[in-house]
């Protein structure tokens, strides 16, 4: 089962990771400076994940293939990893849209 990875970082900020079921993480969030902020990209993740014209396809400057998610105010909700060729970007792209509706999310520990 999908979930979504709620941790916070060293500068004391919320993010998630949204994890297929085999564990691969297949997109990571900014950071957020709120608990709720991070629930609100969560749940945009959600929402976005379902419209294609939502994900931009991406070259890095080494030649290795990612995409981000955009909400519809045009703001990054989440980046994928990098990967070695499109077609594996592609594959990405579908994974979150198949995993992240209907993923659970696994609360901070203390």
């Amino acid at each position: 089962m999908a979930k979504f990875v709620i941790s916070k970082d060293s500068k004391g900020e919320f993010r998630f990771k949204l994890k297929a079921g085999n564990g691969e993480v297949i997109l990571v969030s900014e950071g957020y400076t709120s608990r709720s902020g991070c629930d609100n990209g969560i749940e945009s993740v959600r929402t976005n994940s379902q419209i294609d014209e939502r994900f931009e396809k991406k070259t890095s400057t080494n030649g290795k293939y990612y995409f981000n998610l955009k909400a519809a105010n045009g703001q990054v909700v989440g980046t994928s990893e990098m990967y070695e060729s499109s077609s594996s970007r592609d594959n990405g792209i579908a994974s979150v849209k198949t995993n992240a509706p209907k993923a659970t999310v696994e609360e901070p520990t203390a």
